[in-house]
């Protein structure tokens, strides 16, 4: 078995070369919950959402959140009230938050709720909330107004993730508990990887949740980690614009230097070989490869170079 830590948009791709080159029943996703929010009265999971919709070849590939050949009548309309949109959530999306949000309300906890929504779209892989307790990333940051506390996608969405970060912190984690199966999957897997996500606010919130970043220290020789840094830039995401203001330097070495304690190799980009022996004097094996996933062959092919870096 196969357990990976996942959040946004990278985790997803990486997931779908993972289970194009292994059995999806083989793989148990433990994804980040701490960008989760309640819009109109429904509760959204963008990052359970990007897996699921991305794993059933659904999404939309441009934006790489949402469905494909989506539409917004219902955001549109809701313009006419003079409703803050600035969170757009597709029309066909919206079920997705709506059968949610009526489980929720009904008593059921979001792991079961995943479960189903992971059925109902005809998934293998197991998709996991790194917590049924609520856990939230609050980020605070330097408006025009002052300095202020926000959602994360209060401050990634709305704001564009411009206003200069002060720090991150996860809203709950100290008293939430890990997600039914969590610890077992960490526990039990052959191979634990760290999908090229944000090491800050899609990493950090699962490492957050007790009993988590314990495991992983435990497990550190069957630990892999994929760098979502290529030649100091994210591929996508506000990565850096959160990992420098939080002093984490922006390459695949600050990605080291954050998983060292718990991850025994990273695989980096072939930009960035050179990066290699400083990577490696972390005591983190370097793994050179090509981690722009273009495509679902060259995500494929990074899946394999990923679990034959702990093979």
């Amino acid at each position: 078995m196969l357990t990976a830590l996942a959040g946004g948009v990278g985790a997803a791709r990486f997931l779908r070369g993972l289970v194009a080159v292994v059995p999806p029943e083989q793989v148990t996703a433990v994804v980040n919950t701490g960008d989760d929010d309640i819009f109109h009265g429904l509760h959204v999971s963008p990052d359970l959402d990007s897996v699921t919709y991305t794993l059933a070849d659904a999404h939309n590939a441009e934006t790489g959140w949402g469905l494909a050949g989506e539409t917004f009548h219902t955001m549109d309309a809701l313009d006419r009230y003079g409703i803050p949109t600035w969170f757009r959530l597709g029309d066909r999306d919206l079920a997705t938050h709506l059968f949610r949000t009526e489980r929720l309300r009904a008593g059921a906890p979001l792991s079961a709720v995943t479960a189903e929504i992971a059925a109902a779209w005809g998934l293998h892989t197991r998709l996991l909330p790194m917590s049924d307790d609520p856990i939230a990333t609050k980020i605070t940051a330097e408006l025009e107004t002052g300095t202020e506390e926000l959602a994360m996608q209060d401050w990634f969405v709305r704001h564009r993730a411009e206003p200069p970060v002060v720090s991150v912190r996860f809203d709950g984690a100290d008293d939430a508990v890990a997600g039914p199966g969590v610890l077992d999957a960490l526990e039990q897997a052959e191979t634990i990887l760290v999908c090229p996500s944000n090491p800050v606010i899609s990493i950090g919130p699962i490492l957050a949740v007790p009993g988590v970043r314990d495991l992983l220290v435990a497990r550190r020789d069957r630990v892999v980690g994929v760098s979502p840094i290529i030649g100091g830039r994210p591929v996508r995401g506000p990565a850096d614009r959160l990992m420098g203001p939080l002093g984490i330097e922006v390459s695949c070495v600050g990605v080291a230097r954050e998983y060292r304690e718990f991850c025994s190799a990273l695989v980096i980009d072939g930009a960035d070989a050179a990066h290699a022996p400083a990577v490696e004097a972390l005591g983190v094996r370097a793994v050179v490869a090509d981690t722009l996933m273009r495509d679902a062959r060259v995500a494929a092919a990074l899946a394999r170079e990923t679990l034959a870096a702990v093979a």
